[in-house]
């Protein structure tokens, strides 16, 4: 299933205005289309129900910006606008067209940022100009589609390279056309906040001011959380919800503990990753409904978990989840590598009953556009008896090497069906509907945390 956009109206392209001037400039543009259409209705509604605060490291979309790819707000919120810009910039510099942004794209992007700001022209390499992206060509952009049914307020806090020159600021606005209400607008506006890293902590103040007071604000932190780094303190200070997505992590084991210790210190957080996860566990607890296999999942004492070898996020996160519910407490780690780079870890029951789980990396050759999602998972039993036995499966892995585990005839065989959308964007959109903290993720990650102190020693 794709989502298809709502075609949008631009009420302010990006405007460079002053910090200070940002609330009169905001102001002046719902001003300036509060008009009543011919029922009486305002033609440019402004509402929210929310503000997110995005800090957006990645450089992509803003030298999209500044190469005229992309004409959207520069907001770190990827979505077809997003893409269809990359689409195009891969295009004009011969690169292969795969809509997402590769570490080749953002080299050449900032070559001929460098060369544009030396005044060498906006071009190709070959001579030849490069086309300007139409944002309404590819259909709105994510925080958009937020817009039509909750209108926000988005603040985006774009860190970048080179010399600390201050601040700057743009406001824009932007409004989803909807089929119900055509006569009127419910838009997002935007701020977007550009300066070196120690530029924005300077500024990190401020940045409450410039949310909407008295409604929930989240953060989008769309890198690791550090508890460590002062911007994130003061801005998660002030979130009702710190979110994360452990997909993107760069060294998942460090950065999963990372996230935990967040926890512990009582802040409400929200890892993207984990809702991937959804699919899977719910099957899992569908195959035990029967009455007759309920009673034997105590006897679940081994568990074999296959992911896309690159990121154990998902893989640690299922164990941790199944091991807090059948109350399981990690003992041993041992990292044995090899071409699966195969983990094993030890835990026992309450009853004393020792389980083995082996977490294998598998090499695939397209890894798809989420690092290390889940391929498949077998939970089984030692007493032959036990009618335990469950066999999950991707839709794209196959069941084969689970099954040639041994005593496929006694196993409960399933295939997953995946979220329709897993990627970062839509996943925000549905957690922009929770307020507060997780209880079943907080556990699960209780278990991830021990698990991964063990493996440090």
């Amino acid at each position: 299933m794709v989502t298809q956009s709502a075609p949008i109206v631009s009420l302010q392209a990006p405007k460079d205005v002053s910090i200070s001037d940002i609330e009169t400039e905001l102001g002046q543009i719902w001003q300036s289309y509060g008009i009543s259409s011919e029922n009486g209705m305002p033609m440019a509604s402004r509402a929210a129900t929310f503000t997110l605060v995005v800090y957006e490291p990645e450089a992509t979309q803003q030298l999209l910006a500044f190469l005229g790819f992309y004409t959207g707000p520069v907001d770190g919120i990827s979505g077809p606008r997003t893409n269809a810009a990359i689409a195009a910039a891969q295009k004009a510099y011969n690169l292969p067209v795969t809509g997402q942004s590769s570490p080749e794209l953002v080299e050449r992007l900032r070559i001929e940022y460098v060369q544009k700001r030396s005044g060498a022209g906006n071009s190709n390499g070959n001579g030849t100009s490069v086309p300007q992206y139409d944002p309404d060509a590819a259909g709105a952009g994510f925080a958009d589609a937020i817009a039509s049914t909750n209108p926000c307020r988005v603040i985006a806090l774009c860190p970048i390279v080179g010399e600390d020159e201050g601040v700057t600021a743009q406001v824009s606005a932007y409004c989803p056309i909807q089929k119900q209400s055509r006569s009127t607008l419910i838009c997002c506006e935007y701020i977007t906040l550009k300066g070196t890293e120690e530029a924005l902590e300077r500024i990190a103040g401020m940045i409450p001011a410039l949310t909407i007071s008295d409604l929930p604000k989240f953060l989008w932190w769309k890198t690791t959380p550090d508890p460590e780094n002062e911007l994130f303190k003061r801005l998660s200070a002030i979130s009702s919800s710190a979110i994360f997505d452990s997909s993107g992590f760069l060294t998942p084991e460090t950065d999963l503990l990372k996230a935990y210790s967040l926890t512990e210190s009582g802040m409400a957080i929200a890892d993207l990753n984990w809702r991937r996860l959804a699919a899977w566990q719910e099957l899992t607890a569908e195959t035990f409904d029967p009455p007759e296999r309920r009673a034997h999942i105590m006897e679940i004492d081994r568990i074999t978990l296959d992911y896309e070898k690159g990121n154990p996020a998902q893989a640690l996160m299922y164990l941790g989840w199944i091991a807090s519910r059948l109350q399981w407490t990690p003992v041993s780690y041992v990292h044995e590598g090899g071409e699966y780079d195969i983990k094993r870890v030890k835990l026992v029951s309450t009853e004393g009953r020792e389980i083995d789980a082996e977490l294998a990396a598998i090499p695939v050759v397209d890894t798809g556009e989420i690092a290390g999602d889940l391929i498949n998972l077998r939970l089984y039993s030692t007493n032959t008896a036990a009618n335990c036995c469950t066999v999950l499966c991707s839709e794209t892995g196959g069941c084969m090497r689970m099954e040639a585990g041994g005593a496929a005839q006694s196993c409960e065989t399933r295939q997953v069906t995946p979220l329709f959308d897993q990627k970062a964007e839509f996943l925000l959109s549905q957690q922009l509907q929770r307020i507060g903290r997780e209880v079943l993720y907080e556990e699960s990650m209780a278990v991830v945390a021990q698990v991964l102190k063990l493996a440090n020693g």
